[in-house]
């Protein structure tokens, strides 16, 4: 019997981009992903291949991808940015499909702002989810979904492993792009204050928080900018090189889980 695979991507902002090439290294090995989950950049990311966009389209919208195409810029009320403008741009791209039209079963994880509490969106327009998803606190205005105010799934959840094995599967990979950030960039506008705090956050909670993966890639992005879109093929580059060095790993532990099960439906 062979187990079931979901696979988490964690938050990252541009790194998240890093999410392609291992998703890339998947389909070339032929390793089949059952469930999918994502927070912030991964569940932009996770979103777009659960509706079907095929990696090389993914891939070259993102070489071509310019913060310009993401922003609008409002009134500093309760964010920097509206999010009018990238939510036009998830509904264009995941062709306005709700959770139950996606094709592969996708999660995408939040936080509600007022009350503390991970959110883990699963109904609805793939799109709100999404927009909720990666609105990075002081930068995106918060997303009013369902009665609740939602901001950024990191705050919380920065690699939403417990969402996909709730969601059914036996063994879950992590994708962290968190991890080993180096802090060096120049702080030149209040967007650079907001996102480097963030990062230096999240690097304290990816050194002291286990995700709970059962295998955990973690591409060496760390030197890319929050914002380093100009970067991509890179962050592609080495999503893909750390995602198949762990394949044979990857593999074993299916393996070892299908021996498992068989030994035990003999007794």
């Amino acid at each position: 019997m062979k187990p079931t695979l979901g696979v988490a991507l964690g938050a990252g902002s541009a790194r998240g981009l890093a999410h392609l090439g291992a998703l890339k290294a998947f389909e070339e090995e032929g390793i089949e992903i059952d469930y999918l989950g994502g927070t912030s950049m991964g569940s932009v990311i996770g979103g777009f291949y659960a509706a079907g966009l095929s990696l090389n389209r993914l891939e070259r919208l993102a070489i071509h991808l310019k913060w310009e195409h993401l922003t609008d810029i409002t009134v500093p009320r309760k964010g920097l940015i509206a999010g009018n403008k990238v939510k036009e741009f998830f509904e264009l791209l995941t062709h306005r499909k709700n959770f139950e039209d996606l094709n592969l079963p996708f999660v995408a994880v939040a936080a509600d702002i007022e009350k503390g509490e991970e959110v883990v969106i699963k109904e609805g327009l793939v799109a709100d989810g999404i927009r909720a998803s990666m609105s990075i606190p002081g930068v995106y205005v918060p997303y009013e979904l369902d009665g609740r105010v939602l901001v950024d799934g990191a705050v919380l959840n920065r690699v939403p492993v417990t969402p996909v094995r709730e969601m059914g599967a036996d063994i879950v990979v992590g994708v962290e792009v968190s991890y080993n950030v180096i802090n060096g960039t120049k702080v030149n506008n209040i967007f650079d204050v907001i996102i480097n705090s963030i990062d230096i956050m999240q690097q304290e909670i990816a050194e002291h928080k286990n995700t709970g993966a059962d295998i955990l890639i973690i591409p060496e992005v760390g030197h890319i900018p929050t914002t380093g879109l100009d970067q991509a093929e890179e962050c592609i580059k080495l999503g893909y090189q750390a995602t198949k060095e762990s394949i044979p790993k990857i593999k074993k532990l299916i393996e070892e889980w299908s021996l498992d099960e068989a030994s035990q439906q003999r007794r």
